[in-house]
């Protein structure tokens, strides 16, 4: 429980971020150069970098270096904690609004129109 717990908390930290998620929505498309990565964004490349680092800290990419080329890729693995999380949740809730519908539908007295 605690590795998810921690492999949770680490995805939701990149995830905060709108930087972050589109360097990620970027990724998921596959390998690219952090120049590439940091082009879109009004930032300079220190302040780009990191995000990138803290991407790669909580293991959601991984990078390469290649002579003077860093490249990025996208560790979907991690993000299935999140994923995980977010399955528990919608479960969860889908099974209470299941049961507030049928508590409401019991309730309710049935006007003359519904009766048929």
């Amino acid at each position: 429980m605690e590795n998810y717990q921690s492999s949770l908390d680490a995805a939701f930290h990149a995830l905060a971020d709108p930087t972050r998620r589109a360097v990620l929505s970027r990724l998921s498309r596959g390998p690219a150069p952090v120049t590439e990565l940091a082009a879109p964004f009004a930032m300079g490349l220190p302040s780009f970098l990191k995000h990138l680092r803290v991407l790669e800290s909580d293991g959601l990419i991984r990078s390469e270096k290649v002579g003077r080329v860093r490249t990025c890729r996208l560790n979907a693995e991690r993000l299935t904690a999140a994923e995980s999380w977010f399955s528990e949740q919608r479960a969860l809730w889908q099974a209470r609004t299941d049961r507030l519908a049928d508590y409401v539908e019991t309730q309710m007295p049935r006007s003359e129109d519904d009766a048929g």
